[in-house]
């Protein structure tokens, strides 16, 4: 299995980005592809800006290597001798299957392609390729250089070598690595956070509480422990000394009795218009260059307090 070394990023917005300061940081030869203008300073700035947290979690070391990232202005010069493509399109499926027709008009025969997707299915994807063995969702959570999590999703016509090879990448780069048995509309992270933002807008919206409590609920409650671990393993520790066995048989029916309470709120644009309003006043007076460097710094520090605390994450 040839190591993946040389890698083109086929969009440059904010995950191809990201992914591309990742990439770098791991020692690949990055080509990234765009034609919006001004995409070449535009990657150069998010990756400098990206590089010292990359630094702080042991990735990146010494000045970010200008000499590894290039860029190219069609997607078949971007592919020419890559191992692996990154695409980071439009999350449109005749946009991804025009894509990929130019991918694989330029990229080997044995590059893999890899879609960073965020809910399309592999299989709708695929549909149309030349060689849809090699086509497969790797879909990561933004930021993609600092959330670990890829998802490899397989299409119904997706290789098990292309899988296994893609799962040993990615893991090789420090990411944590899940793989699914088959593809579902939103993959697993995307469809717990719909779950969970649909009861948020229904709380809001009905007015039982605010965009800032709804938050602060989350981000001091549950998503402190989610943090750590997972829900299974949450309610294992709510069972007890009987662990989650007990949890089901006891607590199992109160999670029943609020599925039933769970809200099914429709966006209108008077629900839209409470929301933005809500979210706007939750955040009157910080920029949002502050709201990303909040966010940025906090991941930092997890991630190096779940280094040292034996967490999966290094």
């Amino acid at each position: 299995m040839a190591d993946i070394t040389r890698i083109a990023v086929i969009g440059g917005g904010l995950i191809g980005q990201s992914w591309a300061a990742l990439f770098l940081a791991h020692g690949m030869r990055v080509t990234v592809q765009d034609v919006a203008e001004g995409v070449e300073a535009r990657v150069r700035d998010a990756v400098a800006a990206a590089w010292p947290d990359l630094e702080r979690l042991g990735m990146a070391q010494g000045p970010v290597p200008q000499e590894r990232l290039r860029f190219a202005t069609t997607i078949g010069a971007a592919c020419e001798g890559v191992d692996l493509v990154q695409e980071c399109g439009p999350d449109r499926i005749d946009a991804k299957r025009a894509i990929l027709a130019e991918i694989e008009a330029g990229a080997p025969e044995a590059a893999l392609i890899a879609s960073s997707t965020s809910s399309l299915l592999a299989s709708d994807i695929q549909a149309q390729a030349v060689h849809p063995g090699r086509v497969l969702v790797a879909h990561p959570f933004n930021p993609p250089h600092l959330i670990p999590l890829v998802e490899l999703v397989p299409g119904k016509a997706t290789d098990a070598e292309a899988m296994a090879r893609a799962a040993a990448f990615y893991t090789r780069i420090g990411r944590e690595v899940i793989t699914l048995k088959r593809d579902v509309v939103g993959h697993v992270a995307n469809r717990l956070t719909s779950a969970v933002f649909r009861e948020a807008v229904h709380l809001v919206s009905e007015g039982y509480a605010s965009a800032g409590d709804v938050d602060r609920a989350m981000a001091f409650g549950p998503g402190l422990r989610w943090a750590l671990m997972g829900p299974f393993a949450t309610y294992h520790l709510g069972g007890g000394d009987g662990g989650f066995r007990h949890y089901m048989a006891h607590l199992g029916p109160t999670q029943a009795a609020r599925w039933a309470e769970l809200g099914d709120p429709v966006l209108s644009d008077e629900v839209s218009a409470t929301l933005v309003d809500e979210v706007e006043g939750m955040l009157a007076g910080l920029g949002e260059g502050d709201l990303k460097r909040l966010r940025d710094e906090g991941l930092v520090g997890l991630l190096r307090l779940k280094g040292r605390i034996g967490g999966e994450t290094e």
